[in-house]
């Protein structure tokens, strides 16, 4: 089987790059172990989270790292085994987060994260599933006052972008999501990201459409990947697929598959849990809720209310832990009327990071024909079309909207 270009991974970000590069006139095959929106994409907390123009930082502060030194808090986590494995990345991950580094990766992730609504609006109608999206923001809540005074700050040093936000106190925060306990002091609501009910859905939606429009689907191996002459081949449970073009859109299993054609990524994986609870007593929730002191977010979804956790540090492939759903879960309750859970086991999946905390968007250095589109951390189902549109700017010679060049691999 021959295309142009074969995408390897159908989560947000190949889903979105093979309907860009199909836009453009090329022929295009999408190939996954499993189907559209199954793994990373599935799991997230839902938003589109255009005000998050600041990417996650290291912590800094003494008494912070202390904190989670001692392994005991429900935001961060770690297998301490896995410490001298992951050190060397944190280290780099800690020397990009100077301040002067991190303004540098602010200036370099702001034209993605400002065109990160609008792109998915120009796909969402086309698919059909503009029911799934909510543009009622989300709420940065905070139990304390000094927490709070921090999250006022932060939305304050963020004026200069001009992100529309409203300061609620205990009582404005109540009035706009009753079922909420007044266990928050007070919260900022950002009003321009816009939240989904089930992110799986808008990913097998944005696949959907890619098939109506030509696109083939295919399952496959994407560690065969070879180079073939000119080209490059993969095989697929069908048989051989060969293209002249090949995008690694793995998310956290791009390095398997670059590594033998001597890439070293210096990704490593924060992972992190969901679980879907139904609430008690006629309770409900219309957007999503961070508690910026626990590391949660709540968020209600077409299954119930999705608890996500924060970060784990362990190996991507270790069996799946149960410690940060147990600490958020107890906290999560006095938030709202948690009740059962929905499922029997929480869902586990992997972030993609980079030190310099941007992603990787471009052209393999020493392989015509291989691109890459990877490393979004946890903003990938928010950067996943505007991602697909650059890349496919670059593949077919067009101008990008805007210098790709802090996303190449060499940077």
């Amino acid at each position: 089987m021959k295309t142009d270009v074969v995408v390897l991974g159908a989560g947000i970000v190949g889903v979105s790059t093979a309907l860009h590069l199909q836009a453009r006139g090329r022929s295009v095959i999408l190939l996954d172990r499993r189907g559209p929106g199954e793994e990373t994409s599935y799991g997230n907390a839902g938003l589109i989270e255009r005000a998050s123009v600041i990417p996650y930082a290291f912590p800094r502060e003494w008494r912070k790292l202390w904190r989670y030194a001692r392994n005991n808090t429900p935001d961060v986590s770690y297998h301490p085994r896995f410490l001298p494995r992951v050190a060397p990345w944190l280290l780099r991950y800690w020397w990009h987060s100077s301040p002067e580094r991190l303004a540098r990766a602010a200036a370099a992730m702001l034209p993605l994260i400002e065109r990160s609504v609008a792109e998915h609006d120009a796909l969402k109608d086309d698919a059909g599933i503009s029911h799934l999206f909510r543009r009622d923001g989300w709420i940065d809540g905070a139990r304390t006052e000094a927490g709070l005074a921090r999250v006022i700050a932060h939305a304050e040093a963020l004026a200069p972008y001009g992100l529309n936000h409203q300061v609620l106190d205990r009582r404005a925060l109540a009035a706009l999501e009753p079922s909420l306990s007044s266990v928050m002091a007070g919260a900022v609501h950002w009003r321009d990201p816009v939240s989904v009910s089930d992110p799986g859905a808008v990913t097998r939606g944005y696949a959907a459409l890619f098939q109506r429009r030509g696109g083939q689907l295919a399952r496959g191996d994407a560690r065969s990947l070879q180079a073939a002459g000119k080209g490059w081949r993969v095989q697929g449970v069908l048989g051989l697929i060969e293209a002249s073009d090949v995008v690694v859109a793995l998310g956290p299993w791009s390095p398997d598959v670059l590594r033998p054609l001597g890439y070293r990524i210096p990704m490593a994986v924060k992972r992190g849990y969901h679980q879907h609870f139904a609430l008690e007593g006629g309770a409900s929730l219309s957007r999503p809720v961070a508690d910026i002191e626990s590391g949660f977010v709540v968020t209600p979804m077409t299954l119930g209310v999705r608890l996500t956790t924060g970060a784990e540090f362990a190996p991507r492939d270790a069996p799946p832990s149960p410690v940060q759903i147990q600490r958020t879960r107890a906290l999560a309750g006095q938030l709202l009327p948690l009740g059962q859970a929905v499922e029997r086991e929480p869902w586990m999946g992997c972030r993609p990071c980079m030190p310099d905390m941007r992603p990787v968007i471009g052209a393999a250095p020493n392989h015509p024909g291989l691109w890459m589109a990877f490393g979004h951390a946890h903003h990938g189902f928010t950067l996943g079309p505007v991602t697909g549109k650059l890349l496919a700017a670059l593949m077919t010679g067009q101008a990008p909207e805007f210098d790709p060049a802090p996303y190449g691999l060499r940077r």
